[in-house]
């Protein structure tokens, strides 16, 4: 028993391994909120919403089937006069009912003819691709605001690495400074100068893991992910994800791409049924019924049922609107003029979202050059540094040049950051601007291919 025991406090003790969660790249991230954001539920209701009305429009032109049944207690019966001469040389009052009657019928009307009808099932097709269209429309938005969040999170990372780096110098010079103020071939201010900076490091590297912790958790709530769960993000190859492509934007643009322009098509397609619909609502309709009927009379409600008799009939209906012109005509204006306006507010957002296009790969390409510029004034801010460090080493040099020059990289490195983050946004404002999104999402890397 004693072994048993030993043997199992060994193996308890055995290192295994712990298979740790993978790194998610940015197509991860996408793929998880495509299908866990919660407003991918609210536009799937939507779509099967638009399926329901399509239904519903068709139902008007099916059969319609209803039961109706009464019971009557006259509690004064009415009675009609019969003019003296007819029955007799007196008036005479009769009453044609009982106290009681009973009626219960059965009535089915079909529609044989109803332009207006006829018009609004082709609504029917629009519907259906309004709904799709909000649905991609709205994972476009999953795939825009997922991107940004991890290149925020990329640009973050970026930061925290180079305070770092600057808070181990700034530690190191301070080692430095001190032992020379021990010497007394420095003062002690030269110290004092070190530290301030050293803690001002500090306290911007726990405002970056702040900010950090702050655009992990938007990640998180753009992709559906648990807040309080740990999501591990690769963003390593962010930099070369979000690179610009080379573009001119000299015709490629396209109207037709994006979502919103197809949406405000469609809502011009469906204000156009909608004065048809009106418009045929002049013209007659003819509809068929068959009915079927029992209907009792007595002077107790138990004889009113048990002596009903059945009748039946069946006929069509013809009905000719004539005097509601003006109110239909009205209503007519009012759609075509909504139609209109839509027409036109087509062609203003055509031109609205080229504008956009234009500037947006106008910007791409300016905050690409203005990281490559800031990525080359880092070098040569360290070039500066590594220099400024030496001569202050072998004494050629005080020790304010060298904490200008250590300024002068920390303000090349918060340009560099400021204009990454900007790239990023800017790219991500190109691919939205020209209806891209999706294809930009298809195209992303996998963890594998990073």
């Amino acid at each position: 028993m004693k072994n048993l025991k030993l043997i199992l406090l060994l193996f308890a003790a055995m290192p295994f391994p712990v298979a740790a969660q993978s790194a998610w790249s940015l197509k991860t991230c996408i793929d998880y909120g495509l299908k866990n954001n919660r407003t991918n539920l609210i536009y799937a209701n939507e779509k099967k919403a638009a399926d329901a009305r399509a239904k519903e429009a068709l139902a008007a032109y099916l059969p319609s089937v209803g039961v109706n049944g009464t019971v009557d207690d006259n509690l004064k019966v009415q009675q009609t006069l019969i003019p003296a001469g007819v029955l007799g040389p007196e008036d005479v009052r009769v009453a044609f009912t009982k106290k009681f009657n009973t009626n219960l019928i059965a009535r089915i009307d079909q529609t044989i003819y109803d332009q207006s009808l006829l018009t609004s099932l082709k609504a029917n097709k629009y519907n259906k691709q309004q709904a799709e269209l909000n649905q991609l429309q709205n994972e476009e938005m999953i795939i825009y605001n997922v991107s940004t969040a991890f290149a925020q999170i990329f640009v973050y990372r970026e930061q925290l690495n180079m305070l770092r780096s600057n808070l181990e110098t700034y530690r190191k010079q301070m080692e430095i400074t001190a032992l020379q103020v021990k010497k007394g071939t420095v003062l002690r201010k030269d110290l004092d100068k070190v530290t301030v900076d050293y803690n001002n490091g500090q306290s911007q590297i726990r405002v970056a893991e702040s900010n950090l912790s702050l655009s992990e958790n938007q990640l998180k709530y753009e992709i559906g992910y648990p807040v309080d769960k740990v999501l591990t993000v690769d963003s390593t190859a962010a930099a070369d994800v979000f690179k610009a492509d080379p573009i001119s934007g000299n015709g490629s643009f396209l109207a037709e791409n994006r979502a919103d322009y197809r949406i405000s098509q469609v809502n011009t397609k469906l204000l156009e049924i909608e004065e048809s619909r009106i418009k045929a609502g002049v013209l007659p309709k003819l509809s068929a019924y068959a009915q079927y009927g029992m209907i009792g009379y007595g002077d107790q409600l138990k004889p009113s049922f048990s002596t009903m008799a059945p009748y039946s009939a069946i006929g069509l209906k013809l009905t000719i609107p004539l005097f509601d012109f003006f109110k239909r005509n009205a209503q007519r204006e009012q759609a075509m003029y909504k139609r209109l306006n839509a027409e036109e507010n087509l062609k203003i957002d055509e031109d609205r979202y080229r504008l956009e296009y234009e500037n947006s790969a106008t910007k791409v390409m300016k905050e690409q050059s203005n990281v490559d510029n800031n990525r080359r004034n880092i070098e040569l801010a360290r070039s500066v540094f590594r220099t400024t460090d030496l001569q202050y080493t072998k004494g050629t040099t005080d020790l304010t040049d060298w904490l200008n020059a250590q300024n002068s990289l920390k303000e090349a490195q918060k340009n560099y950051l400021n204009a990454l983050l900007t790239h990023f946004q800017a790219r991500m404002d190109l691919e939205k601007a020209s209806g891209t999104l999706k294809t930009f999402y298809t195209g992303l890397p996998t963890a594998n291919e990073n």
